[in-house]
């Protein structure tokens, strides 16, 4: 009797262990991670601008009027006075013309005045309103000359088309952008700032330009200062542009390169304000008042590390310690985790 209950239950207890050891090991939890980097002291302190002219001028017609002919195109070299487009002229040299009529017309009046005053047929109070009917009709004259030499728009100085702002058949309206012209010679980088971190900033601050070169005769790095910081915020952007001059002019460098610039002195006048590591706020674990971060090990599993929060700011939280550079901390999700889980690590949206 015990041997047959022990052969009927012996498959059901078989096939229970059997369920047990197929069950998988619980998968790992991905997790968005990133490495610690430069000290926010330094990372704060360096802007991508681009190269321009020193000296740069936007062109336009003095008069409104609809543009028959551009003569130049973008990075055309054009010396001071060519032309670089012009305006249908039909309108002005009619009036041109009309004034001209009327010159001749008070012209030829004072001569005939003259003969009559000396027969003694006019009084001199006649002659004198003809004179001064000469000298309004030929301001007009000069007035209407000018308006037609208008329809020509010259450049005010040597140098290249940065760029052509308006097209053949576009009607314009006095003082509207068509050309940019560049003065050949001095370079510099112009990039803005915000608001937060124009105060740190002044005129002859030395920086360091860092520029993405292919040329061999072009240095990768070199030397400047700010030369010009604009007192008004840019009003779309809320930014403050800067301009930075090179310490050595390169005429190789080429107008519109980009480049990087780091402020070394406003690093230093700030590392106290900024020292620290900058790291997502979604990183930031609170445990009640305080503050910690998941720290990666090198076999996956993470840990909780307090860490002294020095300030939090719009672009991140300021870590003044309890991390350091290289360590890899989890970026996202942080309260999903617990200590010494391992995860599967995410960094750029991309598995490692």
């Amino acid at each position: 009797m015990n041997k047959a209950i022990l052969i009927l239950t012996l498959p059901v207890v078989l096939m229970a262990c059997g369920k047990e050891a197929a069950q998988p090991a619980e998968a790992e939890r991905p997790a968005s991670t990133i490495v610690v980097g430069a000290e926010a002291a330094d990372r704060g302190n360096v802007y991508s601008g681009e190269v321009r002219a020193r000296y740069e001028t936007v062109l336009g017609f003095r008069i409104g009027g609809k543009i028959v002919e551009r003569l130049v195109d973008t990075g055309a070299v054009v010396r001071k006075g060519q032309v670089l487009a012009r305006l249908d002229a039909a309108d002005t040299g009619l009036q041109e013309s009309a004034a001209n009529a009327q010159y001749r017309l008070a012209e030829e009046e004072l001569k005939r005045y003259l003969e009559l005053r000396d027969k003694g047929f006019v009084s001199e109070s006649a002659l004198d309103a003809k004179e001064t009917a000469l000298k309004a009709a030929a301001a007009q004259a000069g007035l209407a000359r000018n308006q037609a030499a208008y329809t020509s728009l010259l450049s005010d100085r040597d140098g290249v088309v940065s760029a052509a702002l308006a097209e053949v058949g576009q009607v314009v309206s006095a003082g509207q952008p068509v050309v940019r012209v560049a003065q050949q010679g001095e370079r510099e980088v112009t990039f803005s700032v915000p608001e937060s971190r124009f105060s740190s900033f002044r005129v002859g601050m030395p920086a360091e330009i860092e520029l993405n070169a292919t040329d061999s005769n072009v240095q990768s790095t070199v030397t400047g200062h700010v030369r010009e910081i604009s007192p008004a915020a840019d009003p779309a952007s809320r930014t403050y542009p800067v301009r930075v001059s090179f310490d050595a002019p390169n005429a190789k460098v080429a107008l519109g390169m980009t480049a990087r610039v780091r402020l070394k002195e406003s690093a230093k006048n700030n590392a106290q304000k900024n020292s620290g590591y900058l790291i997502p706020l979604t990183a930031i674990f609170q445990q009640g008042d305080k503050a910690a971060v998941w720290i990666v090990a090198s076999d996956r599993s993470v840990s909780l590390r307090p860490v002294e929060v020095a300030a939090f700011r719009d672009d991140g939280a300021l870590i003044a310690s309890g991390i350091a550079a290289g360590e890899r901390i989890v970026s996202a999700g942080v309260h999903k985790l617990s200590a010494g889980e391992k995860i599967r690590i995410i960094e750029n949206g991309k598995p490692l």
